[in-house]
């Protein structure tokens, strides 16, 4: 890979992660976890401990965030298809009864 394409490719991979901000955090602080910034981190059970945490979230907050994603898309292609109706009360109180019927 030429320096240019990997430099774009870094930007594109940024740009990307800043429009997740609680990915982002998760990032930096598996970062921390490696380059063990604080000097608290002593073992590699505290160390696998940490990383197992950032990871789990990091999921969570991955999956979550994919959720919202999915139901803002179904969302817009029922606004979109006017065949579909939202959930809810319906307005109609019924069919009045038949002249006949009375």
């Amino acid at each position: 890979m030429s320096r240019t394409t990997q430099s774009d490719d870094d930007q594109k991979l940024l740009a990307r992660l800043k429009k997740h901000p609680k990915l982002f955090a998760r990032v930096e602080g598996l970062l921390s976890v490696v380059e063990n910034a604080a000097g608290d981190i002593k073992k590699a059970s505290a160390a696998e401990a940490h990383v197992i945490e950032q990871v789990r979230q990091m999921g969570h907050e991955a999956l979550s965030s994919w959720a919202v994603k999915q139901a803002e898309k179904v969302s817009e292609a029922a606004c979109e298809n006017a065949e579909m109706r939202r959930a809810g009360k319906k307005n109609c109180a019924g069919t009045p009864p038949l002249e006949s019927s009375k």
